[in-house]
């Protein structure tokens, strides 16, 4: 099953907490305050860093939980990459290198649709 890009919505709801002052607690100013987390909570945009570790404070989840499906697919594009570079050549002074790269490498045939 795919996951959705965020769960903020559901987590806002679980919280009986409106738009408006989620956008409060996340320093948006201004008489709006809630549309910023519409548009958040809608997928019409990608928060910031700082505005997504704030979601989580609020919500008290880890931030690839509450982004899960886009924890998910940065995870699939990582894991591609990483495919891509176990199979270059790497020097013998690599090996560490080498090791981190087989180990996210593998990530994918461990744990596949998780997360």
């Amino acid at each position: 099953m795919k996951s959705l890009p965020n769960y903020l919505q559901t987590q806002r709801k679980r919280l009986a907490l409106s738009q408006e002052e989620v956008g409060f607690l996340l320093g948006i100013a201004g008489m709006n305050k809630g549309n910023k987390v519409c548009r958040d909570e809608n997928f019409a945009r990608a928060p910031s860093l700082q505005d997504a570790l704030a979601y989580e404070v609020i919500y008290g989840r880890p931030v690839r939980e509450l982004f899960a499906g886009l924890f998910q697919q940065a995870q699939q594009e990582v894991v591609a990459r990483a495919k891509f570079l176990s199979f270059r050549k790497l020097r013998k002074s690599d090996a560490q290198k080498q090791q981190i790269i087989i180990h996210l490498a593998a990530k994918a045939s461990v744990n596949p649709s998780k997360q």
